[in-house]
């Protein structure tokens, strides 16, 4: 027998690959397939793929019972959702007001032509996305940087140019 949350999303056009939408139906049941449960499913779809496509908002919709505008709605409101791939590495720069006062600015700069990117986008070889935020909550230690989930603090300019190196970029 098939539930209506399977028959929703075959319904979804276009379609995902059948295994990438076979595994959003299964977080959304995890899930318990409930609309208040949307955040949660957005973040474990965004954990397994990096993003979320346009396809896996449609399934998410469809699987919850909510309009597409419902879900996008919630996607974009929210800046840590992905609507494209990342790069392989991301590096999030705090800019709030502790780490201004303890030079995210010049950080920042540094950061943009030392990754060859500007803040808010992907380097053209998909390599790094540079990301802004607005407190990591490390704001005794600005400025914070967050390097691929690892947070960082009172990052230097030569401190940032240690973990680009690192990570081989």
């Amino acid at each position: 027998m098939v539930s209506n949350q399977e028959e929703r999303l075959r319904e979804a056009e276009p379609a995902q690959e059948p295994d990438e939408k076979r595994a959003t139906l299964k977080i959304c049941q995890d899930h318990g397939s409930r609309p208040d449960n949307l955040i949660e499913v957005l973040h474990a779809v965004q954990a397994r793929d990096g993003y979320l496509s346009d396809d896996s908002l449609r399934d998410i919709a469809a699987c919850l019972n909510l309009t597409r505008a419902e879900v996008h709605g919630v996607a974009s409101f929210y800046h840590d959702f992905r609507r494209i791939p990342p790069g392989k590495t991301v590096v999030k720069i705090c800019l709030a007001e502790a780490c201004q006062a303890l030079g995210c600015d010049a950080l920042k700069e540094h950061a943009e032509e030392v990754l060859s990117t500007d803040m808010g986008a992907t380097s053209s070889d998909g390599e790094v996305s540079l990301e802004p935020v607005y407190c990591l909550g490390n704001c005794a230690l600005g400025p914070a940087v967050m390097f691929n989930g690892d947070l960082y603090g009172r990052v230097t300019p030569e401190k940032l140019d240690s973990l680009v190196s690192g990570a081989d970029i």
